[in-house]
């Protein structure tokens, strides 16, 4: 059974990760145009980098006619294991493991038709979890009152990582308040952000 699955150029794992840091279902799709694979499974904390636009925009032409939100998608090259393309999907209900294979299907289809990623990829839906990313202007406004972590793609004041208190958006402007002074962080030099989970 396990030979048959590893030999497959197409593989899909199904794995329910509960931590004390995140609690998220994902969906794993590995994809090989090289024939039999093995697949290795480990948890890293790492932040993924926003994908293309244009993958984003193809990619939520399939989500939100399913009927769920598509929060972001990640792209991310790791060294000799391909790229990894995360999907982030969200409903009021939340979000179940039916709900993260059945996008999974319905986004392979297409990605198989439109092949808009060279080479081999690992496609992984997933909810937000508790460290939920934020992708958007409007994902700061919902989040207000809560503390992030943002990364800039160039240093202000010699650093890039700045964890804080969310305090307000103005126009493009995020203003996060950090050892109690208020810091202003341009939306367009932010390369990724997520939600801190206190305990």
């Amino acid at each position: 059974m396990f030979d048959n699955l590893i030999s497959a150029p197409y593989l899909n794992v199904l794995v329910l990760i509960l931590n004390f840091k995140i609690n998220s279902i994902l969906f794993f799709s590995y994809r090989s145009e090289t024939g039999p694979c093995a697949l290795f499974l480990f948890l890293e904390f790492i932040f993924l980098r926003a994908a293309p636009l244009k993958l984003t925009e193809m990619i939520r032409q399939v989500v939100e006619p399913m009927g769920y939100q598509l929060v972001g998608v990640e792209l991310f090259s790791r060294q000799k294991q391909g790229q990894l393309l995360r999907i982030y999907i969200d409903t009021e209900q939340g979000i179940l493991v039916d709900d993260c294979s059945a996008v999974s299907r319905q986004v392979s289809g297409v990605l198989e038709v439109e092949n808009p990623i060279r080479g081999d990829y690992v496609l992984e839906v997933s909810s937000p979890g508790l460290d939920r990313p934020l992708f958007e202007l409007a994902h700061y406004q919902q989040f207000i009152g809560q503390t992030v972590c943002i990364i800039l793609s160039e240093k202000l004041n010699g650093q890039k990582k700045f964890t804080g208190l969310l305090k307000a958006v103005e126009g493009e402007i995020i203003n996060l308040e950090v050892d109690n002074e208020i810091i202003c962080l341009d939306f367009a030099v932010i390369d990724r952000a997520r939600l801190v989970v206190d305990f």
